[in-house]
C-alpha cells in the first residue's frame, strides 16, 4: 500500500536509516553535495518536461530536403523550450502534488481502513483524523469556508460552534436554545447564517445576533451565492427566497409549487439553485424568473440528496429507490447509475463523490478519467451513529462527517486541490488581506440578472432568428380558417330590399374572395412577359419581323 497525503509520501524507514543517510550527506564535500542536489533537480525537471512534450520528436536525419529539415529542427526546439518553461512554472508555482492511494497487487483501495492510512502518513496529516463526541446536541451539520481554514458545526438541538481547523481551536460556541436545521458561512468567516426553528438568523464570529429575517419563515435549507452576495433559502412551504446581504433587499420570493423539501444546492459554475422534490423532480431556479429554468424527472420517488461537481457540468442525485445517478447537465442525460441508498452527497475539488447512509460512508472516484465512477474508499463510523451530512474540506485530503453523536474527520487521499490561489482562497490570509478581499469582492459583485444556465452567453449578441417558411399543409389550414371566418360574418339587417337572401349571399361570396386573395397572391408566381425576355434563337427572327412591321 502506498499512501500520499499533502505532498508527503510514506517511505518505510527507521530512525537508524535516516541518521545514516544524514551522516553520509554531511560527510560529502561541498561540490559533491551541490552536484547531487543539482542532479536530483534536473531529473525532476526532465520528468515534468516529458509531460508537456507532444510525444517523441521525429527522426530528422533521414530527410533529404535540407530546407525542410532545418524548419523542423527549429520547430522541435520551440516545442522543447515551451515544455521546459511549462515544467519550470509548474515546479515553482505549483510545488505540491496531489495525494493518492494505491493498493499492492490485487489489494483493493476500498478495503484499506483509516488506521492503516494514519500509520503511513506524516504527523501533521494524522492530526487531521479525529472524532468529536457530543451526544446531547446532535445530529450535526457541517460547513467549511472556501479556503478550508474555518468550519461551522451546528447541532439540531441548538449548539453552534466555529472552529479554526488550522490550530484545532474553538473560536466561539453558543447555545441558541432552539432547533437549528442548517448553517452556512456568508462572504467570509466573520458572518454566518443559521436556520433556526421559526426564522433564519445572522450572527458574527463572536456569536452576536445581527439580523432576524422573518420574511423567510421556517427555513429548512440555506445556501449562499458568493459571487452575487445572495442568501438563498427554502422554507417548509416550498417557498424559495433570495436576499441580498449587502443591502438587505429581498430580491425574489418564488413559490416552487412542488411541496416541502430540504434538498437544495447551488451550482458553482452558474449560480443556479437546484431543488429536489418529493415527486422525483429536480427544478433549477434563478431569482429573476418565476418559473423554473429546468424541470427534470430524475427519480421515480422522492429525491434525498443532491450535489454538483466543481466544474458545474456534472450533477449527482439520490432517490428513495436506492439509486444514485450522475447527470451530464450539458445534455441532461444520465451518465452512470450507482446502486445504494444515500442521505447526503458531496463532490470534492478533484471530483471524488462522497455518499452517506446510516453509519456507512462511501467515496467513489473517477479513476480512469472517463466519468465512470467506481468505489474508491469506505468508512464506517461507530455502530448506531446516523450520518446527517458529509462535506469535503477544501485544499485538504479530508472529509468531514456530521452525525448524531457529534462530528468526525477522516483522510481521503487525493480529494483536495494541493495548490491554492491566494487571490481566490487563502488559508493563511491576515486580517488586512481579508479586508482587501472583501472590498474587491464587493466591487466585483454580480447582479442577479447574470444568473443563467449558460453564463458564457453574457456579453454575446443574440443571433437573428430566421423566419421559417410555412409548409403547404399549414398554408391550406390557414386559408380554410380565414374562409370559415368570412362565411360566419354577421350581416346587419337593412331596409328597402337591401337584406334580401340573394344580396346577403353575394356579400358573403365577396368576403370569401377577399379572404382568399392574399393567399393566392402570395403563393402564385405570375411571370409578366417583358421585352428583355430571352427567346430561343429559332424564334428571334419572328420578333424582329414583328418589330419591323410595327
Amino acid at each position: 500500500m502506498v499512501v500520499k497525503v499533502d505532498n508527503t509520501e510514506s517511505i518505510p524507514a527507521t530512525d537508524e536509516d535516516l541518521i545514516i543517510c544524514f551522516l553520509i550527506l554531511t560527510q560529502l564535500p561541498s561540490d559533491s553535495f551541490r552536484y547531487l542536489i543539482w542532479q536530483v533537480i534536473s531529473e525532476e525537471m526532465d520528468m515534468k518536461k516529458k509531460k508537456y512534450l507532444r510525444g517523441e520528436g521525429a527522426n530528422l536525419k533521414d530527410l533529404k530536403d535540407k530546407k525542410l529539415q532545418g524548419q523542423l529542427v527549429v520547430q522541435e526546439e520551440l516545442f522543447g523550450k515551451s515544455a521546459a518553461a511549462a515544467a519550470k512554472a509548474e515546479k515553482w508555482l505549483m510545488p505540491s502534488e496531489g495525494g493518492y492511494l494505491e493498493g499492492d497487487g490485487i489489494e483493493k483501495t476500498w478495503r484499506i481502513k483509516q488506521d492503516a492510512i494514519a500509520s503511513e502518513v506524516d504527523i501533521l496529516s494524522s492530526r487531521k483524523q479525529f472524532d468529536i463526541v457530543l451526544p446531547d446536541f446532535g445530529p450535526y451539520t457541517l460547513e467549511f469556508t472556501p479556503s478550508g481554514r474555518y468550519m461551522a458545526a451546528a447541532g439540531h438541538k441548538g449548539h453552534i460552534a466555529i472552529v479554526d481547523m488550522k490550530n484545532m481551536s474553538a473560536i466561539k460556541e453558543l447555545q441558541v436554545r432552539e432547533t437549528v436545521r442548517d448553517v452556512v458561512f456568508l462572504h467570509n468567516e466573520l458572518f454566518f447564517a443559521a436556520a433556526q426553528k421559526k426564522y433564519p438568523y445572522i450572527y458574527n464570529r463572536e456569536g452576536t445576533e445581527l439580523h432576524c429575517m422573518k420574511e423567510h419563515g421556517a427555513v429548512l435549507k440555506l445556501q449562499f451565492l458568493r459571487n452575487h452576495f445572495l442568501l438563498a433559502s427554502i422554507n417548509k412551504f416550498g417557498q424559495l427566497h433570495y436576499q441580498d446581504v449587502t443591502t438587505g433587499q429581498m430580491v425574489a420570493n418564488v413559490r416552487t409549487g412542488l411541496g416541502r423539501t430540504d434538498v437544495m444546492q447551488v451550482n458553482p459554475f452558474n449560480g443556479v439553485v437546484a431543488v429536489g422534490h418529493s415527486g422525483g423532480t429536480v427544478s433549477m431556479w434563478k431569482p429573476t424568473s418565476a418559473a423554473p429554468l429546468v424541470k427534470m424527472l430524475c427519480h421515480p420517488g422522492p429525491v434525498t440528496a443532491l450535489a454538483f461537481h466543481p466544474n458545474g457540468h456534472l450533477m449527482a442525485t439520490a432517490g428513495m429507490e436506492r439509486k444514485i445517478k450522475i447527470w451530464d447537465l450539458r445534455k441532461f442525460e444520465v451518465l452512470q447509475t450507482l446502486t445504494g441508498h444515500c442521505k447526503s452527497l458531496d463532490f470534492s475539488q478533484k471530483g471524488l463523490l462522497a455518499t452517506a447512509t446510516g453509519s456507512f460512508v462511501q467515496v467513489y472516484g473517477d479513476l480512469s478519467g472517463s466519468q465512470n465512477y467506481s468505489r474508491y474508499m469506505t468508512h464506517s463510523v461507530a455502530k448506531g451513529y446516523q450520518v446527517k451530512k458529509v462535506t469535503f474540506r477544501p485544499y485538504e485530503d479530508v472529509l468531514g462527517i456530521g452525525h448524531s453523536m457529534g462530528w468526525s474527520s477522516i483522510l481521503i487521499p487525493g480529494s483536495g486541490e494541493p495548490n491554492f490561489d491566494s487571490w481566490v482562497a487563502n488559508p493563511f490570509e491576515t486580517s488586512k488581506q481579508r479586508r482587501e478581499k472583501e472590498i474587491r469582492s464587493l466591487l466585483d459583485k454580480l447582479p442577479p440578472e447574470t444568473i443563467m444556465l449558460d453564463p458564457t452567453k453574457i456579453g454575446s449578441v443574440r443571433p437573428e432568428r430566421k423566419k421559417e417558411k410555412p409548409s403547404k399543409e399549414d398554408r391550406e389550414a390557414e386559408m380554410e380558417a380565414a374562409i370559415e371566418e368570412a362565411k360566419n360574418i354577421h350581416m346587419k339587417k337593412k331596409t328597402k330590399g337591401r337584406s334580401k337572401p340573394s344580396k346577403i349571399a353575394k356579400k358573403k361570396q365577396e368576403a370569401v374572395e377577399k379572404a382568399k386573395k392574399p393567399f393566392l397572391e402570395q403563393h402564385t408566381n405570375k411571370r409578366k412577359p417583358t421585352e428583355e425576355t430571352q427567346l430561343p434563337k429559332s424564334l428571334e427572327r419572328f420578333v424582329r419581323k414583328k418589330a419591323a412591321a410595327a
